[in-house]
């Protein structure tokens, strides 16, 4: 067995619509790979930049690394900060929206391991929309972004 090592710096990742670039550190294009969680960097853009009201089958982690966000898990809303994690339940649909005016840095840790329909979802510009596929977001919460892809 030898050392495998998972480098930010070497990892590009990928742009979504929603405002945010996403690094996989565990499974997807990375060097490490799992069967029992995935796990990755997401970079929220400021003011807005978002992981849009999803749910999936696997139950995940947020851990704030930096930066100020609202995230919504069901039908609550909470503004969450440096150092903090949140739990999301397998099947609750959740999001989390950077509210600050520097760049929010987080990372998902979701178990089992395997791609989540959202991904998917966001780059083909079919998202569930809250309200109308989906349930709606809670009261006062950042709109759900739907922006299809522009390229």
């Amino acid at each position: 067995m030898s050392i495998i090592v998972s480098d930010l710096a070497q990892i590009e990742g990928r742009r979504f619509p929603a405002r945010r670039r996403t690094q996989n550190l565990v499974n997807g294009v990375a060097p490490i790979k799992a069967t029992n969680f995935s796990m990755g960097n997401v970079t929220l853009d400021p003011k807005g930049g978002q992981v849009p009201w999803h749910n999936q089958e696997q139950e995940e982690t947020y851990f704030i690394v930096e930066g100020t966000g609202e995230f919504c898990l069901g039908t609550e809303r909470q503004v969450v900060t440096t150092g903090q994690m949140v739990y999301i339940p397998s099947g609750v649909f959740h999001q989390l929206t950077n509210i600050g005016d520097t760049p929010l840095r987080m990372i998902y840790c979701y178990g089992p391991a395997g791609d989540v329909a959202h991904w998917r979802q966001e780059l083909d510009g079919t998202l569930p929309k809250a309200g109308v596929e989906a349930p709606p977001l809670p009261e006062g919460a950042w709109p759900q972004c739907t922006d299809k892809p522009t390229a």
